[in-house]
């Protein structure tokens, strides 16, 4: 495609936002249409001011028809739940879709009824493909509907995928340890996240195997695997906007697994990555060196007195966590350069 036109449906939120900013200067993209249920007729602009003088496009009610005929690819960035059934409506007239909630993402129904409640499509889940290219290049290349990751995921599996393909790694006993900005938590104010109740604090939060992203940090490790993982996660949030790093801790399978080594397989693990930079051992990845990027930064360190690994990951949860990732994935999707529209660096402190 020599110029790709695209909706978004959901563009006010804080992921659909983050969509249209790093759409409007992409080279090979012309964003046509933003739909929402709620907004219509207003300027996005109005809406969303960082736009003023940028982009001129109305909020128009979403019917899928409308996004057939603007567009050939849609972003449905809709809360969970609510997005299966825009979706469907999108496939069936045939738009390459890229789903930013979490209706697609797991591939085994009954994991998503426990984590998730009833699916509302659930004639689609195996034809969604989990967007993580790092992970599902190839898939994502032939993909009419792809489910985009969540931020945890992406920073959890990034730390720990590289380890357990290279077998360096007991699969029994991993723990995850997450901190996550406030944007994770969406758009819609709550009184855990206003700024009085996280300017100040940091807490742990749906502990002891309750939040609903270790299905899918699960599911792909245990792909990788062949045989079943299961994690401890427990995610934080952290009085910041953006960002997340993700801190594992797995046992090494012996003294030869050495910082040095779990670095080498990580950097043959992502070798051509646009994205992931493995980082040299002794460094620290740190938010801020992501922040407002597509980036992930990846570094291990060994405890010689416990013999455990160390791996450690941080990106921008709505960009590499979100929309960037979609972005990427429209990219491959589209045969357009997997970095187009996403060759910036982190923002500078």
């Amino acid at each position: 495609m020599a110029e790709v036109r695209v909706a978004i449906v959901g563009a006010t939120g804080y992921v659909g936002a983050e969509l249209l900013r790093l759409l409007l200067v992409h080279p090979s993209v012309r964003v046509t249409l933003v739909a929402g249920r709620s907004g219509a007729g207003e300027a996005i602009s109005r809406l969303l001011p960082s736009f003023t003088g940028l982009c001129d496009l109305k909020v128009e009610a979403f019917s899928p028809e409308l996004v057939r005929e603007r567009a050939e690819v849609a972003f449905c960035a809709l809360p969970h739940g609510a997005s299966a059934e825009t979706v469907r409506e999108l496939r069936k007239l045939g738009v390459i879709t890229l789903d930013m909630s979490a209706d697609f993402r797991l591939h085994d129904l009954a994991a998503h009824k426990h984590w998730y409640g009833e699916h509302h499509a659930p004639e689609l889940v195996n034809e969604a493909v989990y967007g993580l290219p790092e992970l599902h290049r190839d898939a994502i290349k032939r993909a009419d509907l792809i489910a985009v990751p969540g931020c945890y995921p992406t920073s959890s599996i990034f730390a720990l995928a590289p380890l357990v393909r290279a077998g360096l790694i007991d699969l029994a006993g991993i723990v995850v340890d997450a901190k996550s900005g406030v944007s994770g938590a969406g758009k819609a104010p709550s009184q855990g996240t206003h700024f009085s109740e996280t300017s100040e604090g940091i807490r742990a939060y749906k502990s002891g195997g309750q939040h609903r992203h270790t299905a899918e940090i699960e599911q792909e490790l245990s792909r990788i695997a062949g045989s079943d993982v299961r994690v401890t996660f427990t995610p934080h949030l952290v009085p910041m906007t953006r960002g997340i790093l993700a801190t594992t801790y797995a046992m090494a399978k012996g003294p030869q697994v050495t910082a040095a080594a779990c670095t080498e397989a990580a950097r043959a693990f992502f070798a051509g990555s646009t994205s992931v930079a493995v980082l040299d051992p002794g460094m620290h990845p740190d938010t801020l060196w992501v922040r407002g990027s597509n980036r992930a930064h990846v570094a291990y360190a060994r405890d010689d007195r416990t013999g455990r690994i160390i791996g450690m990951a941080t990106i921008d949860n709505l960009v590499k966590g979100a929309a960037g990732q979609g972005v990427q994935c429209m990219n491959l999707r589209c045969g357009l350069p997997e970095a187009a529209g996403l060759g910036v660096s982190g923002l500078s402190p």
